[in-house]
């Protein structure tokens, strides 16, 4: 089992910056991919869009469309945590982001992950 807590969202005008952070508690982090997927207001659960993946040795990483360049993820296998780096943020960001884990390859498809946190508000004001 595991368990994914996410932290660091919050309010921030257009054009700044935000590092979302999400701890695991297992003890073979190392072998999960990890997502951030966002779900926008309005939004079901199950429209929740893809952000960003990352290879369970963190040497692959990969990004949507609509945030690539602005947005990093990372991980650090030593603290079990896995990060998102958001900069240029625009209003069109604001959403509830959520962190997810899978053993094995990475992947943008939500349905896919088998771990979920409890997702974090990241509003973005004009």
């Amino acid at each position: 089992q595991v368990q994914l807590v996410e932290s660091g969202g919050g309010l921030v005008q257009a054009g700044g910056s935000l590092r979302l952070s999400c701890a695991a508690s297992v003890r073979t982090f190392s072998s999960y991919a990890m997502g951030w997927f966002r779900q926008p207001p309005g939004k079901e659960r199950e429209f929740r869009e893809f952000v960003a993946a990352i290879s369970s040795s963190g040497g692959i990483t990969y990004y949507s469309d609509s945030v690539k360049g602005r947005f990093t993820i990372s991980r650090d296998d030593a603290k079990n945590t896995m990060y998102l780096q958001m900069n240029s943020l625009k209003p069109e960001d604001t959403a509830v982001y959520y962190c997810a884990a899978r053993p094995g390859l990475y992947t943008s498809a939500a349905y896919m992950y088998d771990y979920w946190g409890q997702g974090t508000q990241v509003t973005v004001s004009s």
